[in-house]
């Protein structure tokens, strides 16, 4: 590959782009709330809690109903699961992870509509509503 002056351009557009996204509020937000997880006591307290409560039904799981303490260790894990989704910190982790994911999704798509409108894109969002999803053949039209 040869380096052209459009090469080295475009590296610097994509480093003005990403200290964009940093800066982005999301993005700040986003590395706040996952400091806040990693030194809040109580949240790392529910995290270990479920960590454990997995690794003990996992250890069980492949033997469904028929292992002892199959239901009350499943019991156990959603609770502790609820436990650790209802956790603010949690909570505002994974409002900022979704907000971020969309700024990206919305670059992503930009970049490739820049190029061409034919060009198809895989967003990290189920829910990817500004982009056409598919193949773009009429195999599924009948």
């Amino acid at each position: 590959m040869l380096y052209t002056e459009e090469i080295f351009e475009l590296e610097d557009s994509i480093d003005r782009l990403c200290d964009c996204l940093l800066a982005s509020s999301p993005t700040r937000g986003y590395l706040k709330s996952r400091q806040l997880i990693e030194t809040s006591k109580i949240t790392q307290e529910h995290v270990k809690d479920f960590s454990r409560a997995k690794e003990s039904f996992e250890k069980i799981e492949a033997y469904g109903q028929y292992a002892p303490d199959y239901k009350e260790k499943r019991r156990a894990l959603r609770a502790t699961k609820r436990q650790l989704d209802m956790d603010n910190n949690i909570v505002e982790f994974r409002i900022y992870e979704r907000d971020v994911q969309e700024s990206l999704d919305l670059v992503t798509y930009e970049i490739a509509q820049s190029i061409s409108s034919n060009i198809k894109i895989e967003a990290g969002n189920p829910f990817f509503e500004f982009a056409q999803k598919g193949c773009g053949g009429n195999c599924h039209v009948g």
